[in-house]
């Protein structure tokens, strides 16, 4: 297995930035976003897991009242664009899930490394979140997020930061 090197971004550093394509297949990049709107950025295992999919579903229940106060999420996880495509569509997910196969973007986030499962050792995406201001800057970053509940603690966090 290959490592990468993880960094753990601070609070108020610019957050780094990526591209990505859409469901669409446009070619965007995070700071596409800045001056415009905040941004909830999640990284998480696997679509279609049972963790993911209740953070999922509770962050596409939610959508709507995150986007009326600015704010866009965005799902990261390492399957395929094939594989987004079918979860949203099934999850009736509303906002963009990012294919991250190769974890370049996980490991700007520090979401990639090693991890434990009933004794065996392993590198892959821990569940994260983080919280972008407008200006671009990191506001606040959960680390081993649970995923129930999660949405609604994005929410209350980000208060009236946007």
């Amino acid at each position: 297995m290959e490592s990468m090197e993880s960094h753990y971004p601070e609070e108020g550093e610019f957050a780094p930035d990526f591209s990505f394509k859409t469901a669409s297949g446009k070619s965007m990049k995070l700071s596409d976003y800045r001056g415009e709107r905040c941004i909830i950025l999640y990284f998480y295992p696997k679509d279609f897991t049972p963790g993911c999919t209740i953070e999922a579903k509770e962050f596409s229940t939610d959508n709507e009242k995150f986007e009326s106060r600015g704010i866009t999420i965005l799902g990261v996880s390492p399957d395929e664009i094939e594989s987004h495509f079918k979860f949203k569509e099934q999850m009736n997910i509303p906002y963009e899930l990012i294919s991250d196969a190769d974890h370049r973007i996980s490991s700007l986030y520090g979401s990639y490394g090693p991890k434990n499962y009933m004794g065996k050792e392993y590198l892959g995406v821990s569940r994260s979140t983080f919280l972008i201001g407008k200006d671009g800057k990191l506001i606040k970053a959960f680390y081993r997020v649970k995923p129930l509940g999660h949405s609604e603690q994005v929410m209350k966090e980000f208060g009236n930061s946007c």
